[in-house]
Order: structure tokens, then C-alpha cells, then sequence
């Protein structure tokens, strides 16, 4: 998708800081942190959203889980956790139209959110 920044992040056209790449998956910091641990993981292929994942898309959404999951450790959330979130379309909070999860740790994070 041409307009969709986390597709010109994945392009290098907008910068990042990276801290997981393979073929399929991106990590890199949030660009405006709401935790000492901020950082979204995303697919490479563009997928608008949760909601649009396919039958095909099952081992992609476990492998950015998984990945999501590792980071947050080895970033330091092992011991006291972290928050793993997908927002989805606009009343769920989604502002980019490309599927990512946002892992936020490092702080005690209350609920509700904000």
C-alpha cells in the first residue's frame, strides 16, 4: 500500500529503529513510547487489520505473537510482564491501517488504559 507509513517503514522510506527483522516480521521501537518498553511488531505483507487475517494468515498472526513475545523478554518484561495489544478499525483505536501489536512494559500499567 503506497500512503500506509508502516509499509514505507518496511521499505526503509521512513526510518525506524529496528530490533527484529525476518522475512515475514518487523519490530521496531514506537516512535512516540507510552511505556519504558514501547514497541510494535508488524507484518511485512500489509493486512489492514485483525478483522482481515485469513485462513492462510494463521501461522503469520502465531509467528508475530511469538516474536512479540520474545522481544518483550528479552527487553526485560519477563519477570513482571507486559501488555500485548491489537487495536482493530476505528472504534477499537486502530490509526494505522496496517495490522501491528504495540508491547508496552517496564511500568505497572493500570486498567482501564489511560
Amino acid at each position: 500500500m503506497d500512503d500506509c507509513i508502516f509499509c514505507k517503514i518496511v521499505k526503509s522510506e521512513i526510518p525506524s529503529r529496528k530490533i527484529y527483522e525476518d522475512e515475514n516480521i518487523l519490530a521496531f521501537h514506537d516512535a512516540a513510547p507510552q511505556a519504558p518498553v514501547h514497541f510494535l511488531v508488524i507484518p511485512k505483507r500489509h493486512i489492514r487489520n485483525i478483522m482481515e487475517l485469513e485462513q492462510e494468515d494463521i501461522s503469520l498472526a502465531g509467528n508475530l505473537l511469538n516474536q512479540a513475545q520474545k522481544l518483550a523478554a528479552e527487553l526485560g518484561c519477563a519477570e513482571k510482564g507486559a501488555r500485548f495489544v491489537i487495536n482493530c478499525k476505528s472504534d477499537g483505536g486502530q490509526t494505522v491501517d496496517h495490522l501491528h501489536i504495540h508491547v508496552l512494559g517496564g511500568r505497572f500499567l493500570g486498567w482501564p488504559p489511560g
